[in-house]
């Protein structure tokens, strides 16, 4: 897994798996890449790709524009997020937790990721199932697409933003 941060813009870009195919033809084989690409802009949107090409760099290129296409928002609050979600893609699943402040992002590789391009700080994601690096990212996006602020929240349920909110010690 690397990070790029873009020369034209201030997006952070993670490559998060390069995987080279083999296509067996009459002379040989042939190899080609696709690279899964994960980009936000650490500010509460975040898009994922995947580019193949019969070069790294232009898979990797690929994957980045399609990310920066697919790019959706996110709500947090603050550096973490308002309540526990689940996402689930084909076998995988994550549950993923609201942090306290300074506990950093306890998740591994892909999700940890996307929680870095999306701008959540404090957070904690168990991964259950599947460890594939696809549905993994996909199952995250799916967990934090559903997230709803505090607002959402107490307007549906018709209760005041106060009640719901956690009490800051201190």
């Amino acid at each position: 897994m690397s990070e790029r941060v873009g020369e034209k813009s201030d997006l952070i870009e993670k490559v998060i798996k390069v995987n080279r195919v083999a296509k067996v033809v009459k002379g040989g084989r042939r190899f080609s890449f696709n690279a899964l690409v994960v980009v936000g802009d650490g500010k509460g949107r975040v898009g994922y790709g995947l580019g193949k090409a019969n070069e790294v760099t232009e898979a990797v290129r690929k994957g980045i524009e399609r990310a920066t296409k697919n790019m959706k928002r996110v709500v947090t609050e603050g550096r973490t997020i308002a309540h526990k979600v689940v996402g689930r893609y084909g076998a995988s699943k994550v549950v993923i937790t609201p942090g306290q402040p300074g506990q950093g992002i306890v998740a591994a590789g892909p999700v940890r990721a996307v929680m870095e391009c999306v701008g959540i700080h404090d957070i904690a994601v168990k991964r259950l199932g599947s460890s594939n690096p696809h549905n993994m990212i996909k199952a995250a996006l799916d967990g934090i697409f559903k997230l709803k602020s505090y607002e959402e929240i107490a307007v549906r349920r018709g209760v005041p933003v106060e009640r719901l909110r956690p009490v800051k010690a201190g």
